[in-house]
């Protein structure tokens, strides 16, 4: 079992991956699917409210927390290389930040940015609406799933 600052270090990424895992299965589970049971226009306004407010101190702090303390584990565990459980947390370490922030980064963003640019009402936005939800929602599976499996890994650790 790993002791000290690594078992604080595992201790966080199983809570900041936790919690993250957490909201993104929201949104997998019922918020997309309640979005996009709205009226394009609605759907859309709804979803662009949502994203401006993503990007406020409450979630950013956890989601780039996390990913901080991602880096700073794999960092400590490739300089120490710890007897115990160094596979695991570099596990840990890379599906959050692979999976999860990357996946954010490289594929949920970009369609949000582009949903941003959209006016709600229009056309073009009743047009591109269940496209994106339906690949918004797919992409944030993968983070779900990332997110819970670093989880996973940081507590095998602890073990």
């Amino acid at each position: 079992m790993i002791e000290g600052p690594y078992f604080v270090l595992a201790v966080l990424g199983v809570l900041g991956t936790g919690v993250m895992a957490g909201v993104f299965c929201t949104f997998s589970t019922f918020v997309m699917r309640g979005l996009a049971a709205l009226p394009p226009a609605q759907g859309v306004a709804a979803m662009n409210a949502i994203n401006r407010a993503a990007v406020g101190p409450a979630f950013m702090s956890v989601f780039l927390g996390t990913a901080l303390l991602a880096v700073v584990i794999a960092a400590v565990t490739l300089a120490v290389w710890p007897k115990d459980a160094a596979v695991e947390l570099l596990l840990g370490s890379g599906l959050y930040l692979i999976g999860s922030f990357g996946v954010t980064a490289a594929a949920n963003v970009p369609r949000n940015d582009a949903l941003l640019r959209l006016e709600p009402g229009s056309a073009e936005a009743a047009d591109r609406w269940s496209a994106y939800v339906r690949e918004w929602t797919a992409w944030n599976h993968v983070r779900t799933v990332a997110a819970a499996a670093a989880a996973t890994a940081y507590v095998l650790a602890l073990a």
